[in-house]
């Protein structure tokens, strides 16, 4: 594996690292924090070159169904609020829905990528 992925997959491990402790003053932390440590962890396996493509396949879906749950209803006026309030609080509950769609968007599409290039490396094998 290149350099490349290799710091792609470390950085991110640590990103969600963070994204999970800061789910810790959520309304709900008991769903969110797993969320991201579930990415934090399979980052981190990728970082070390380890791929569970099966699994990886499932925790695409599976956050891509959650994601779909979480479907904001308005994408543009969310993001002209949070541009307007200049900070991180959370002033309307769809404001919080909205961030929670694209938390579990971004996982999903990083548990996508990590199983393209983990079979692109068993391939090659």
């Amino acid at each position: 594996m290149s350099k490349f992925w290799k710091y792609f997959f470390g950085t991110f491990s640590i990103l969600f690292l963070l994204f999970g402790y800061w789910q810790i003053n959520d309304p709900d932390p008991q769903w969110w924090v797993p969320i991201y440590l579930i990415a934090s962890a399979t980052a981190g396996f990728a970082f070390f070159g380890k791929f569970n493509i099966n699994l990886l396949v499932i925790l695409t879906f599976s956050y891509l169904i959650g994601a779909i749950f979480f479907w904001p209803d308005n994408i543009f006026g969310w993001i002209g609020q949070e541009l307007e309030q200049k900070d991180l609080s959370m002033k309307t509950q769809a404001m919080e829905i909205n961030r929670e769609f694209f938390g579990l968007l971004i996982c999903a599409i990083f548990f996508a990528l990590e199983a393209i290039k983990g079979r692109s490396i068993k391939l090659r094998e």
